[in-house]
């Protein structure tokens, strides 16, 4: 197959739904579907979080491989505890890099996972959550420093700090702008204008649906980018989701439970607490791991968590590496729809109603995702368009980690190990 670039445009939380029933807000993307192929219900991982599924994408495989298994990282007396921001966090080889060995060029923009990466324009996802850090900081460290600097002096002005939809605005212009001068073979963008709004206003508001008009008018501007630089046909383009979402109006703090048992140690005052725990849950949202360590009676431990309201299923750690997730944890526990977990401790009560007040602060949310992907209708999707992929084709399904061996293929790479996933068929012009 005949090498051509390839851009990524990832809209966060995009379901399958959004493309099923909303068609007629996303003209754009509605003519890439037309004019390509729609891989229709891609199946996403376990857990089916943003950092996790990103990285998922790009190297073809499972956490259980990858590494990334969660968004942040277990930090008991942290409010806000780091996220997995850096490239060498990943056990598995990125396209990025796959690409960056074969000599070609690349870029990505907020691309999750990528901070300290090789990657030749970078603008890294990582914000500032120490006190002595500030974001100019933190984002020169992570990113590619004099990229950053010529992209914050010409389109600085577009941002309010990471609050949306500003920030994909920003992002956006960057991204015309490297389209534009730079002509990168992989180019990686990711847009979050959405998944905050649901987050905040629920999976259907009218604030998603505005969103969805936004992303669609974005991706627009970057196809428009690729014609003005004269690359547009020689290049492929691919929109995906990472994740769908799912409505909430409790939650579940596991670790009340385990502090009546004496498991965990809270700070007081605080809904943190000690590191020297027993027994403690990380959330995943619609997820949330669990982990132990001394002596405790698993049984028992079980036997709590299955007492819980709003908990739906309890996979024990064997299974969870089955299904792809961390194999440190003892349990990998789901929560019922309409529920979601946090690491909180010292609250009114273990299971509590989201207080509508309170939408928009930390980990207080309308709508959220982390459940595994079998729950009903929560599939993400993919468009691909460009002269190598088939017009007007369907497929009706594919996994998560199919789409980077197909982007792999797209490019004429190989990834030096094996993958989970595959190529997805029916994608390429035959």
């Amino acid at each position: 197959m005949k090498q051509h670039k390839l851009v990524v445009i990832s809209l966060d939380s995009l379901g399958f739904r959004d493309l099923n029933e909303l068609r007629d807000l996303v003209p754009n993307v509605n003519r890439l579907i037309q004019h390509g192929t729609w891989v229709k219900r891609v199946r996403g991982i376990f857990p089916t979080l943003t950092y996790p599924s990103h990285t998922s994408i790009i190297t073809g495989q499972y956490p259980v491989v990858h590494g990334i298994v969660n968004n942040t990282k277990l930090q008991p007396r942290r409010l806000s505890p780091d996220w997995y921001w850096y490239r060498r966090d990943i056990k598995a080889t990125p396209l990025y890099d796959v690409a960056k060995a074969a000599g070609m060029t690349t870029a990505a923009f907020l691309w999750p996972v990528t901070a300290g990466s090789q990657i030749d324009y970078n603008l890294a996802e990582i914000f500032p959550n120490r006190i002595w850090t500030n974001q100019v900081a933190v984002s020169l460290k992570a990113s590619s420093p004099w990229f950053l600097i010529q992209m914050n002096h010409r389109y600085g002005k577009l941002r309010h700090g990471i609050k949306q939809p500003w920030l994909d605005d920003f992002v956006t212009a960057c991204a015309v702008d490297t389209l534009k001068n730079k002509f990168p073979d992989l180019a990686l963008i990711h847009l979050v204008d959405m998944d905050s709004m649901r987050h905040r206003y629920g999976v259907r508001s009218a604030q998603a649906k505005q969103a969805l008009q936004r992303l669609d008018g974005r991706v627009a501007r970057i196809i428009r980018a690729t014609k003005e630089a004269g690359t547009y046909d020689d290049t492929n383009f691919v929109i995906l989701g990472d994740h769908y979402q799912i409505n909430v109006d409790k939650m579940i703090h596991l670790n009340m439970l385990f502090a009546r048992y004496g498991w965990l140690t809270p700070l007081a005052g605080k809904t943190t607490y000690r590191n020297n725990w027993q027994v403690t849950a990380k959330t995943c949202d619609g997820e949330t791991y669990v982990y132990t360590r001394g002596n405790v009676n698993l049984g028992q431990l079980k036997q709590l968590i299955a007492g819980v309201e709003g908990v739906e299923h309890i996979y024990d750690g064997a299974e969870a590496i089955k299904l792809g997730a961390d194999p440190k944890c003892t349990f990998l526990v789901e929560a019922k729809p309409g529920y979601y977990f946090t690491d909180e401790v010292n609250r009114p009560a273990i299971v509590e109603q989201v207080d509508p007040e309170s939408l928009g602060t930390h980990d207080r949310y309308h709508g959220v995702h982390g459940y595994g992907p079998t729950q009903a209708n929560y599939y993400t999707t993919a468009v691909f368009a460009g002269p190598a992929i088939q017009a007007g084709n369907e497929v009706a399904h594919a996994n998560l980690v199919d789409e980077g061996p197909t982007f792999a293929y797209l490019m004429g790479l190989k990834y030096p190990e094996a993958t989970a996933g595959q190529p997805i068929d029916g994608v390429f012009k035959k």
